[in-house]
Formats: structure tokens, C-alpha cells, sequence
């Protein structure tokens, strides 16, 4: 057991280490250190481990931290999907443990492509939206790998069905979101609408020729641009306004999800944290627009995205342990079933 017990505290500690990269990542697209290092896989012509800390300054500190990082959480992956493979008893989570370590390596790649193709949108959201993906499946391990999962019995008699469908709605809700937040991020749509709670005093922006010249000229005149900068396109508004919009989109299947799932103790502190996270997430969107894309702010936004997904994964994870997949719908009382038999027969 004690075995057992330090593999989950390694699995916990992996899980931690990945949060920490993709805040470390968040802090590199919020300064748009992205290039700051264009090489890859050396830092300026140097081995990535033998260059100079004292030259770490500005976005590179940024872009190599993020790298060196990444690195870290690739040698705890490694050292976990082995220690899976060697003490773990069930097949398929020695099998999540391989795809852990070939999405570590996939994810490695994907950020050299980013930097050695200057940023392309496609493979900078991929880059991304993997991160989150990777980080459920280390948390996920986690929690197999915990002595909960392995000791607790199936709740029996109680219909689990709208928890765990609501679960696994609210955390594909949240995935979408992400997939918007990160397409936001890396096509700089994040300030095409610089007001909030509305947009341009509107609640849906006109996006005619002239309306978008007005909001370029607005947002010059705001100092929010310079005139150097490309001027904001009708794309990018639609991008931002289609992240506003499935924000509350999710809020509907997270909300319903922490209510129903409030009056289970073995899931009461999930629907606490969906709630709190909710809230904090959509308060940090708002300060984000407002505070004008303030790095601190911008970054917490990122990390708080991804404590959601996580949470609403494990939730549903987790109500599937107590229920079963597909859920077992409760059995139907004997009284219950007599009235319905009468009838039939008449």
C-alpha cells in the first residue's frame, strides 16, 4: 500500500508541476515573449541547459523559464509513466500513463514547430488546447491512483444518470471555451472589443465596413492601439465575441452541475470549487478587456481556465467511480411498477 501511495503523491506532484508550465506558458503569450528566444531546440546557439542565467533577461527569461520547465515536467512524466508500467496492476492505466509520455514528447515538438515557424496560429492553438489536454490526463492518473478510486464502492439504488451526463456536458462546455480563449490569444483578438460589459456600447457590434473603421479609429484615439499596429478585423471581433457568448453558455451546464451535485457528500466539494472557479473566471475575463490585457491578470485568467476544466473532469470522473458508465438508472419501485403493469394489461 505504501507503494501505492507514494505513486499517487508522484502523480500529484507531476499534475502540479504541469499547472505551474502552462502558467509558466500563460506568461509567455501574455508578453509576447513567443520569439523571444528564436531558436529551438538551443537558447541562441547554446545547449538549453547551459545557457547563462544572468542573460535571462526580458522575454527571455519568460521563453527559456517556460523551457526549462517544460523539460521538468517531461523527466516527472517519464519517470511516472515507468513507475505506472512496473507497479500499476490495471492495464489501461499503464496505457494512460504511455499516452501521458507521447503526449509530453508531442507537446515538446509542438512548441519547437511554434518558435521555428514564428507563431502560426493553428499550431499555437494546438499547442495549447494539448497543454490542457495533458494536464487532465496527469490529473486523471492522479486520481486512479488514489486510494479513494481503488476503495470506493458503486452508490447503488439512486439514479446517477443527470450527474454524470451533466458532468461530462459541463467539462466539454469548459473544453470549448478553451479552444476559444486560445484561438482569442493567439489571433490578438483579446482587445478587438475593448469595453465590457458591452462592446463598443453595443450589446452585438455592427461589423459593416464603416462600423469597423470607427472602432480602429476608436481604439487609436484610446491609446488601446498605435497606428503601427494591423487594424482590428471583423474576424477577430467575431473570435471575441464568440468567446464572451460561450461564457455563458457554460455557465448554464457548471451551475446546474454544482447544484445537483451539492446534495451528495461524495461530491459536494466539487460543486463548492465549480462555483468559486466560475465566479473568479468571470470576473478575471472582465478585468482582463478592462485592465487592458493586464499580464498578471491575462495570465490568472489562463490558469483559472484550466483549474475549471480539470475540476469538471474530475467531477465527472468521479461521479462515473460512484455510478458506473453508462449510469445505472435507480430500479423502479415495486409499488411503482404495479399501477403501470394494470394498465397495460387493460
Amino acid at each position: 500500500m505504501t507503494g501505492t501511495r507514494n505513486l499517487h503523491r508522484f502523480a500529484v506532484l507531476t499534475s502540479i508541476a504541469t499547472f505551474v508550465l502552462i502558467i509558466a506558458g500563460g506568461l509567455v503569450t501574455s508578453t509576447e515573449s513567443g520569439l523571444s528566444v528564436p531558436d529551438w531546440p538551443n537558447t541562441y546557439g547554446r545547449f538549453m541547459f547551459a545557457f547563462p542565467p544572468d542573460q535571462m533577461v526580458g522575454g527571455i527569461l519568460y521563453e527559456h523559464s517556460h523551457r526549462l520547465i517544460a523539460s521538468f515536467v517531461g523527466l516527472l512524466t517519464l519517470i511516472l509513466g515507468i513507475w505506472l508500467w512496473r507497479r500499476e496492476d490495471r492495464r489501461w492505466v499503464r496505457m494512460l500513463g504511455l499516452a501521458a509520455i507521447l503526449m509530453v514528447i508531442a507537446q515538446g515538438i509542438l512548441g519547437g514547430l511554434t518558435v521555428l515557424f514564428l507563431l502560426p496560429t493553428a499550431i499555437s492553438v494546438s499547442h495549447a488546447m494539448l497543454a490542457q489536454t495533458f494536464f487532465i490526463v496527469l490529473a486523471s492518473i492522479a486520481l486512479f491512483t488514489s486510494p479513494w478510486w481503488q476503495e470506493e464502492q458503486q452508490v447503488h439504488g439512486e439514479n446517477g444518470v443527470p450527474i454524470v451526463r451533466l458532468s461530462l456536458a459541463a467539462a466539454s462546455a469548459v473544453y470549448v471555451q478553451l479552444i476559444l480563449g486560445a484561438l482569442m490569444r493567439h489571433t490578438h483578438s483579446g482587445l478587438a472589443v475593448p469595453d465590457f460589459p458591452f462592446a463598443y456600447g453595443q450589446i452585438i457590434p455592427s461589423l459593416s465596413p464603416d462600423a469597423v473603421g470607427r472602432y480602429n479609429k476608436y481604439l487609436i484615439a484610446s491609446g488601446i492601439r498605435i497606428a503601427a499596429d494591423d487594424p482590428v478585423t471583423s474576424p477577430q471581433i467575431i473570435i471575441h465575441m464568440l468567446h464572451r457568448i460561450w461564457a455563458v453558455v457554460v455557465s448554464i451546464p457548471v451551475v446546474w452541475t454544482s447544484i445537483r451535485c451539492v446534495k451528495y457528500k461524495q461530491l459536494s466539494r466539487f460543486a463548492y470549487a465549480l462555483t468559486g472557479l466560475l465566479i473568479v473566471q468571470i470576473v478575471l475575463g472582465a478585468m482582463t478587456v478592462l485592465s487592458e490585457k493586464s499580464v498578471v491578470i491575462t495570465t490568472a485568467h489562463v490558469a483559472t481556465g484550466a483549474l475549471l476544466l480539470v475540476t469538471t473532469m474530475l467531477l465527472a470522473l468521479r461521479a462515473i467511480r460512484l455510478w458506473g458508465f453508462p449510469p445505472a438508472r435507480a430500479p423502479i419501485a415495486v409499488a411503482e411498477r404495479e399501477p403501470i403493469a394494470r394498465e397495460a394489461t387493460a
